[in-house]
This record gives structure tokens, sequence and C-alpha cells, in this order.
């Protein structure tokens, strides 16, 4: 391996007599470099921009949530919440009512998600730091804080005890209804703030406290529709999850954060996989130069293949050669690229010199998994296309040089 490797590194730092197989050699190098960097930066951004997408997701998410299997609510009786008050892994947890509700102001409707919420609940998610006008509802009072996109089709002003919309739920119950006027229970709220969390809270979302909302329903006190947590960072999830489903007889569904965006978890690792399928076609067409220049270099040095099978060196150690000069500009294209992209990673986090908007800089994240996969991938694809340009040297080229 000595001599292959000998041979091979004075082939790649002396420059070939002819200038075009110099240029090529060069191009091919820099293609390496560009693409290996274009990678790696397209992966820290993706890395960065999921991340601001999940960081959201942890604002207005609990670390658990549990609602009933079957049917709407659940009823919590003092021997439940003692036994959830003694749970070592909980470091808070929030009662909550859910209903699908109707809004009417000066003659303006909009269809809402309507969530009773209880004093604790900002202690379980950081939600009062998405409201920009107002304020989160105060404890038993009819107040109500709005999605943005609610807020916008109902026109309504906010902090305002003249303006209350109307907040209608349908009645619990059974059978034909003959009165559509009795099918609702309706109550008055003034809104007390608007929050902006991203369109699928914006769109539709309305948080009131709990008491107001149960008396909307007409729900007792001890009925809820979900319990959200928040774990303490040593709390082992799995341990809590067999706790909980003793506590309520496992008739009761137990998600995480990301089971409560499984969705988004998908579509954001499908987006990822896409672009690096993407990017590596891209490598994989700039390693074409690279074959090509390969073959340019032996066309080149054909001379020098014959001098060295005269001096005994056999086929398979001269397709070594010229493999190992591949290899080589390989691993050092490879490097160069991925410290550039990790230079340029590490600027944008410092200084944000590419924004969003002009307070929002593009999110990247500097990850040693981008690096491993980005250089694994490059040198996979690399070590290929040099074998192939290594098996252009046969018997004949020899003996015709």
């Amino acid at each position: 391996m000595q001599f292959p490797y000998y041979i091979a590194k004075r082939y790649l730092i002396s420059k070939s007599g002819t200038n075009a197989v110099n240029i090529i050699t060069l191009v091919s190098v820099v293609s390496i470099i560009l693409g290996t960097l274009v990678l790696f930066i397209v992966l820290s951004a993706f890395s960065g921009l999921k991340e601001f997408n999940l960081s959201i997701t942890s604002i207005i998410d609990p670390d658990l949530k549990i609602a009933p299997a079957s049917g709407k609510t659940i009823t919590l009786s003092p021997d439940q919440e003692q036994q959830l008050n003694s749970l070592k892994g909980v470091a808070s947890y929030s009662k909550i009512i859910e209903e699908r509700a109707y809004l009417e102001y000066d003659g303006r409707t909009s269809l809402a998600f309507l969530k009773g919420v209880d004093e604790r609940y900002l202690d379980v998610t950081q939600m009062d730091s998405t409201i920009f006008v107002g304020y989160w509802p105060s404890p038993g009072e009819p107040e109500v804080t709005m999605g943005l996109l609610v807020r916008k089709r109902l026109s309504i002003n906010v902090g305002d005890y003249g303006s209350l919309v109307t907040i209608m739920t349908p009645k619990p119950g059974t059978g034909q209804i003959t009165d559509p006027t009795q099918a609702f229970n309706s109550s008055k709220a003034m809104v007390s703030g608007v929050f902006q969390a991203g369109d699928a809270l914006d769109n539709d979302h309305v948080f009131g406290n709990i008491d107001f909302v149960g008396s909307l329903l007409d729900y007792p006190v001890n009925q809820i529709s979900t319990i959200e947590f928040k774990l303490k960072p040593d709390a082992d999830e799995d341990n809590l999850r067999e706790e909980l489903s003793t506590i309520f007889n496992n008739n009761i569904i137990i998600k995480n954060r990301i089971e409560l965006n499984d969705a988004l978890y998908k579509m954001l690792n499908t987006e990822n996989l896409a672009l690096y399928f993407i990017c590596t076609l891209v490598l994989i067409i700039a390693l074409f130069s690279f074959v090509g220049s390969l073959i340019m270099i032996i066309v080149d040095k054909r001379k020098h293949i014959k001098t060295l099978s005269d001096l005994g060196a056999t086929l398979p150690t001269i397709r070594k050669i010229i493999f190992t000069q591949g290899a080589l500009m390989i691993v050092i294209g490879g490097a160069i690229g991925i410290l550039l992209g990790a230079i340029l990673i590490v600027l944008q986090q410092q200084f944000g010199f590419i924004p969003i908007t002009a307070e929002l800089p593009y999110p990247v994240k500097f990850e040693v998994i981008n690096i491993v996969l980005v250089y694994a991938t490059i040198l996979i694809l690399g070590f290929l296309a040099a074998r192939l340009a290594a098996t252009r040297i046969n018997r004949k080229l020899i003996e015709d040089s």
C-alpha cells in the first residue's frame, strides 16, 4: 500500500505537462468542494428551520397530555387528583376543558376551538408569551384571548367591555332537536388579548378560564376534557405513562409533544430526506467532472504508467495508484467543503447576515451528525467514482502507450 500511496501523492501535488489537464483537475476539485459545501449548508439550514418550527410547539404544547379513551370528558375524582399531585416526575399540570364554539360579534361570525384552562396552565406552557395585544384572561372572569385570525374575522376591540363577543356551544344530550334556539348554550365575554402562535392556532383557538368555560358548557366541577403536564428534567416518561394509566384505569390516551405534532414531525423528516437526496443528486452530477478529470490524468500519464509497468508494477497496483489519487482528492476536497460550510454556518449564527425578516435571521444549526452524514456521503460516492475511473486502465492501454 505504501508504494501506490507514495506515487499517488506525487501525482496529486505535481502539475501535469498539459495545461488543460491542470485546469480540468482544478475544476473537478472545486466542484467537489462546492458540492460538499452546498450539501452541508442545506442540511444545517434545514436543521435550524426544523428546530425553529419545533421551538414554537414547545411554547404551546405540553410535555404530556392525557385525553379520554372514549367519550369527550374525564371525571376527575379527589382521590385521582391527590395521586396526580404526588407524581414525582411532574413539575405541574393543568386541567383543560375543550369544545367547539360559534362566535358572533356585530353581525360577524367565526367558528372556534374554545379551550378553558385553569390558573396553572401558564406553568405548563408559555402560551402567554405569544400575546402581543392585551393580556391573558383573569381567573374567574368572563374574558377570553383569541388568535389573530379569529380577531381579524370578527373585527372586535380588545379590552373593551362595550364590545363583548357572544360565545355559543352545543348543549350536551341526545335526541332530536325540535327548537334550534334551545340547542346552544350562550354567554358573552370580553376579549382581553390577542395571541399569535402560528396559523394553526391563530385561525380558530380561543382561550378562557376553566370556570367560565365550564359554566358555559354546564359541566360539573370535576368534569374536564384533558390534562396537560409539564415534566421535570429528570422525569422518566415511560414510568409516568404507567402511573397515569393506573390512576385512570387505562381509560385514557397519553401523548407526548412528538405524538401531538406527529404530522409536523413526519413532514419535516420527509422534507429533510428529500432535500438530502436532491443535494446528493447534484453532488453525483459534480462527480462526473471528477471522473472525467481522472480519466484525463490517466491519458496524460500513459508513459508514466508504461514505465511503472516495465519496472514490475502489476495492473491492480497501477489501478490502485489512480484510485488512491482520486481518493485523496475526495478526502481533501470534502474536508475543505465542510470546513468552509462550518465557517459560514457559525457566521450566520453569530451575525445573521441572511435574514428572513428585519428582526429574524434565517435559522441554522451546527450539528455533528450533519458533518458525519455529508462527509460519509462524499467519501462513499467519491470512492466509487475513483474506482470507476481506475478501471479504465487496462492491459491494452499500457501496451499502446
